[in-house]
């Protein structure tokens, strides 16, 4: 199975955009809904909630995961695949958002000012910048902390006014810096993404974060047969939240458009 581990519901815009795009291919999603939100954690914690996640999938049959959760993948992806995979699980991967979308944000810009927005923790890393700078040595990189978005999201308040509000208050540095590609660095954003969209105007390309991963896992795949070859093909999805609520199974059935049954997950037990 491929395993999609998030904070929360945010990580289902990664888990529609596989669906689509690799169909064949049964998906567990696990949703850490009962600590989110992960942007404002120390790494140390952060770290030891993503190994959790990532233990939990890996004994439910998971061979290949991925963090959806961009703070996971900034503060804890390459301390689990470089201490903690090759003593615990070394024939299964770990797979992160950051570089398959700093990937595309520097064949997607013309200018070579890009901007992130992203949780305290996805800031603070420089995992974007960092990744942006390899990519390009001259790509200028700005980014613009977002903390209010992530618990708006998981109430479903993507249409409120006060959300839009918010939204341009977070995006007026970046558009004082004039650039013309922005990464949304948390994949709760998506679900704002038509509305980022109209605040970001017509001269910046939104990047879209779910369907440049899944892109990005099915050519990982072309180039791993050897792991390809493990995964179950059905339709047989499962999905667990650490915490069910109305509100996320709700929003997670109207993400998602589909019926799904939600799983009471415990991590770290």
């Amino acid at each position: 199975m491929i395993g999609i581990f998030d904070s929360g519901i945010g990580g289902l815009t990664v888990a529609k955009s596989i669906l689509q795009i690799l169909p064949e291919y049964r998906i567990m999603y696990l949703g850490d809904t009962a600590r989110l939100p992960y942007g404002n954690r120390s790494q140390d914690l952060i770290y030891e909630f993503t190994k959790e996640g990532v233990d939990f999938l890996f004994a439910k049959g998971c061979e290949l995961i991925i963090l959806a959760c961009n703070t996971a993948s900034a503060q804890a992806l390459r301390r689990i695949q470089t201490e903690y995979l090759p003593k615990h699980y070394p024939q299964r991967r770990v797979l992160g958002v950051i570089r398959p979308l700093a990937e595309e944000a520097a064949r997607a810009t013309k200018t070579k000012r890009l901007g992130v927005v992203g949780t305290r923790g996805t800031v603070s890393s420089l995992a974007y910048v960092r990744e942006l700078e390899i990519q390009n040595p001259e790509i200028k990189t700005f980014q613009s902390a977002c903390p209010l978005l992530v618990p708006l999201i998981e109430e479903g308040w993507m249409k409120r006014r006060e959300t839009k509000t918010i939204l341009r208050y977070y995006m007026r540095p970046l558009h004082e810096k004039k650039i013309d590609t922005l990464i949304l660095g948390c994949t709760h954003y998506q679900m704002l993404f038509p509305l980022i969209v109209q605040c970001a105007g017509r001269r910046v390309r939104v990047l879209h974060p779910g369907d440049t991963v899944a892109y990005s896992l099915k050519q990982y795949l072309e180039r791993h047969s050897d792991i390809e070859s493990g995964l179950i093909k059905d339709k047989n999805h499962v999905f667990y939240a650490t915490d069910i609520t109305d509100v996320f199974s709700n929003n997670s059935r109207k993400w998602l458009g589909r019926d799904i049954q939600l799983e009471q997950a415990r991590l770290g037990t």
